[in-house]
């Protein structure tokens, strides 16, 4: 059900138990009020009991969210009408005390469906009120003058109720097309994290275990030590990778590498491509040994692992640095190479994930990065994450 539809059956809701009030009033009234002796005493006990009936029944349909509330809208409104002239005309006529029940369906027909819908029962009500009141079998008929401010006053009430109906559902409108807009947004969201993390964690992977399994080609013959080294770190990364699928299958997050372990993860990607692909590789860390959280070192893991991937795989390049520093506001970093270089506007229109993923991982911790590149003139990757919220964190823990 909709947040439209169950706005509506709770409105429903509310107009049957005030229904029922209404038909409990009139019953109470004329068996509380010895005075008032009914026109047509058979008539109006028939009228009076058969509309609180009426008003249970529509009570308990409202209890069932398979009924179909716009049918029913329509369908008691013309009732609502009905029995409220039924119940004026059989206990006095013009000189009744339940003239004001015709404001019942006058109301609710504003309140379902405007001002045009209100207006018209309004007028229904008025020719049936005008009818009763030219009744001839009254003995003292209702003053015109009355008869002409009560109608007014059903006029009146029903474009007030249904102005503000009007203008009740053009807001509904805008927050449900807000509430439509944010839910898209949202799944947008997800989409992307999702495309994200399966980019990083299972297709990273698998780049590298391509590059490692070119370098097992050159091993084969030349070096079998060093191709019993890799085939053991291929089907390391593969276990791990099927864990980390796995965990995220369920829901949970799983830490790609343990707190305080950066430098030592880029340093076993850097000694494959060094010793693997034959790059010159340098890492440089200001200071020593980096203070960060968890979540910072697996961002920054992922970006400039996305970075050595792309190096290895697109630049043709010899040597490659990483350039960590730390200060009290933020953490710097740099991966630059020297290789062939790319168009960036050319890598950003085609079908390359890679950058979106740097970009949105950076962009999200609130940090900036940038990409200098040209055919011919390498590579430079920047970015930069604030620290101040990250540290102050670790020393409330």
């Amino acid at each position: 059900m909709t947040p439209e539809d169950q706005w509506l059956l709770q409105k429903e809701k509310i107009l049957a138990w005030l229904r029922l009030g209404f038909s409990v009033a009139a019953i109470l009234v004329i068996q509380l009020n010895p005075e008032r002796v009914a026109r047509f005493p058979f008539l109006s006990h028939v009228s009076l009991v058969s509309f609180l009936l009426y008003s249970v029944l529509i009570l308990y349909l409202t209890r069932t969210e398979k009924a179909d509330f716009r049918k029913i809208g329509l369908i008691t409104t013309c009732l609502d009408l009905f029995w409220v002239s039924l119940i004026v005309f059989s206990t006095g006529g013009s000189r009744t005390p339940f003239f004001v029940y015709y404001l019942f369906p006058v109301i609710t027909a504003s309140s379902r469906y405007g001002i045009k819908a209100g207006l018209f029962v309004a007028l229904i009500g008025v020719v049936l009120y005008g009818i009763i009141r030219f009744f001839p079998l009254w003995e003292n008929p209702l003053g015109i003058d009355t008869f002409i401010i009560r109608s007014i006053y059903m006029l009146v009430l029903a474009y007030i109720f249904g102005f503000l109906s009007e203008f009740e559902k053009k807001q509904n409108q805008r927050l449900m097309t807000l509430y439509r807009t944010a839910g898209e947004a949202a799944t947008q969201e997800e989409r992307r994290r999702i495309a994200r993390e399966l980019h990083d964690r299972l297709l990273q992977v698998l780049a590298g275990l391509a590059l490692r399994l070119e370098a097992c080609r050159r091993y084969l013959i030349a070096s079998p030590q060093e191709l019993g080294r890799e085939l053991e770190m291929m089907e390391e990364a593969t276990r791990h990778s099927i864990e980390d699928i796995r965990q995220f299958l369920r829901g949970k997050d799983t830490a790609t590498l343990e707190a305080g372990a950066l430098l030592e993860k880029l340093r076993d990607e850097m000694r494959f491509l060094r010793d693997g692909l034959g790059l010159r590789m340098v890492l440089e860390s200001e200071p020593e040994e980096l203070s960060l959280s968890p979540e910072l070192e697996r961002e920054i893991y992922f970006v400039v692992r996305e970075g050595l991937l792309n190096i290895a795989r697109h630049a043709h390049a010899s040597k490659a640095q990483i350039l960590l520093k730390q200060s009290e506001r933020e953490i710097q970093g740099t991966v630059e190479d020297d290789g062939i270089g790319f168009n960036l506007d050319r890598a950003r229109d085609g079908d390359g994930f890679g950058l979106v993923t740097m970009e949105e991982r950076i962009n999200r911790l609130g940090g900036k990065l940038s990409i200098e590149s040209s055919p011919g003139k390498g590579t430079r990757i920047n970015f930069s994450l604030p620290l101040a919220k990250d540290l102050m964190t670790q020393k409330m823990v």
